[in-house]
């Protein structure tokens, strides 16, 4: 008896440490939890959301908020995404964080199971808006709600917003190609994730894509020379609006195979070359998407794209001989200090991509005397994911609510501040700093899948919530890693 206890007790042990394993968000082995990952990553949005919520609302201490949005210029622009830890809507950067989601939904949508429906939602509450500030005036686009200097001298709920709601939009006399190119992209994406589940509303958000391309391409210009101060510093278009047009143009192309946006993209000579992709630089993104016809349909006009797209990857990868790009001693990339994640997230989305469209054709490229698969691209993109996830010096997780050790003291209004719900009298502008902002206590609401700036080049990280270039989530870092995430949780089972 006492034999069989002692040869049965490894596999009892093997036993408690896989389940405790399971407990703490790592069922498979040496991999996170990457289907709760992304559940988490999408939920985030619903923190996110301004107008009237809906009943299925799942981040219950967020309440309705802007729902007079839109009124100062006669218009309905309720809905929408706050992009970061503020209360306005830019739309800049929530339309590529629409359009990250959009592709991320088009390439791994079968691996999402169950949250592609989450990830049409997300998409949905976005698109939503964007069509009416895309229609409600005649050749205006909206871009914007809520005066950026005003709102980031207050400290206060969403749903408390006593700022003005100011309207911001560009038209022929003060153009925007990149908001509108961008925008453009966004629809074109959507329309896309659509076309079988919802055809007419698909049909709706092309036509809406055409109409806005064409309004980018007939004005050009730079919405932060037509907007200054009401864009700029927050979300200039530091990069100028050819990568806008590029990337805009790509995605009518991909989903209208109307030559015409082709023949426009061929002639922008928007070719600098570049080690950076964001909601500000698109290039990189352009060249991803259209060298997929190359890789996966063979059309040779393409090419170009995938040289530029293959002189990006080796910009990237660490041993290759034309890398320009940091590394932290754990392993992360690291491209500027403030909010470096976002970054990450981006670059990652395009390393994963670029090795499905490799892998449809067996093809490899080379960085110099580097061989590079799509093995070696994948691994360095779930490498950073994994430090995202908790794999990493300070065994934190840079995602709320995943893993034992998360951030507490995000730099967010809403979460940091006690809900409706608990405290249903308003707090003023200035109310919020000394108990909410400046205190060493956690947050009281838990913003569920918020991936915030991420740690230093020594990968270190304060929580500090009054370090905003660390500490604030955003819309953009989120869209992007949800198609890795998407495509290593079909990859790991759990």
């Amino acid at each position: 008896m006492g034999k069989r206890i002692t040869s049965s007790s490894p596999c009892l042990l093997f036993l408690f440490f896989f389940f405790s394993l399971v407990l703490l968000g790592c069922p498979s082995l040496g991999h996170p939890n990457y289907k709760d990952a992304l559940a988490k990553s999408i939920l985030f949005f619903e923190g996110q959301r301004s107008g009237r919520l809906p009943t299925g609302q799942q981040i219950t201490w967020r309440s309705n908020s802007g729902l007079s949005d839109g009124s100062l210029a006669h218009v309905d622009l309720t809905g929408g995404y706050y992009d970061a830890g503020d209360n306005v809507k830019f739309n800049f950067p929530m339309a590529y964080t629409t359009t990250m989601l959009s592709w991320g939904t088009l390439e791994y949508g079968k691996r999402m199971g169950p949250e592609i429906q989450n990830a049409r939602a997300a998409i949905r509450w976005a698109i939503d808006y964007f069509i009416k500030c895309a229609t409600a005036t005649p050749n205006t686009l909206y871009v914007g709600v809520g005066d950026p200097t005003t709102d980031h001298k207050c400290w206060e709920r969403p749903e408390d917003m006593d700022t003005a709601r100011t309207v911001y939009s560009v038209s022929a006399s003060k153009p925007g190609s990149d908001v509108a190119g961008e925008t453009a992209a966004a629809l074109a994406a959507a329309s896309m994730v659509f076309r079988k589940v919802d055809p007419k509303y698909s049909r709706l958000l092309l036509a809406t894509a055409k109409k806005v391309m064409q309004f980018a391409m007939q004005y050009k210009g730079a919405y932060s020379d037509s907007l200054g101060s009401a864009v700029c510093p927050f979300y200039c278009s530091y990069s100028g609006y050819k990568d806008e047009l590029l990337w805009g143009a790509a995605w009518l192309w991909r989903a209208t195979n109307d030559a015409s946006y082709l023949n426009f993209l061929q002639t922008l000579g928007a070719n600098d070359a570049t080690d950076i992709f964001s909601w500000d630089n698109k290039l990189a993104g352009a060249r991803v998407l259209l060298a997929r016809r190359t890789l996966v349909d063979d059309d040779k006009r393409f090419e170009s794209f995938k040289q530029q797209a293959e002189d990006f990857m080796c910009r990237i990868i660490p041993n290759s001989p034309s890398s320009s790009t940091s590394y932290t001693q754990g392993g992360l990339m690291f491209k500027l200090a403030e909010s470096n994640l976002q970054y990450v997230t981006s670059i990652t989305f395009l390393l994963s991509t670029y090795a499905k469209y490799m892998s449809a054709s067996k093809y490899t490229f080379n960085c110099g005397n580097v061989r590079v698969s799509s093995s070696t691209l994948r691994n360095l993109a779930k490498q950073q994911v994994d430090y995202i996830l908790g794999e990493n010096p300070l065994k934190m997780s840079y995602m709320v609510g995943f893993g034992a050790n998360f951030p507490k003291r995000i730099h967010h209004r809403g979460s940091s501040i006690p809900s409706k719900a608990s405290h249903p009298q308003a707090f003023g502008c200035d109310n919020g700093f000394q108990s909410f902002f400046y205190t060493s206590n956690p947050n009281p609401n838990t913003l569920i899948g918020a991936i915030v700036g991420g740690p230093n080049q020594n990968d270190g990280f304060s929580d500090d919530r009054t370090d905003y270039s660390h500490s604030e989530p955003a819309t953009y870092i989120n869209a992007a890693i949800v198609g890795p995430l998407a495509y290593l949780a079909g990859s790991y089972s759990s």
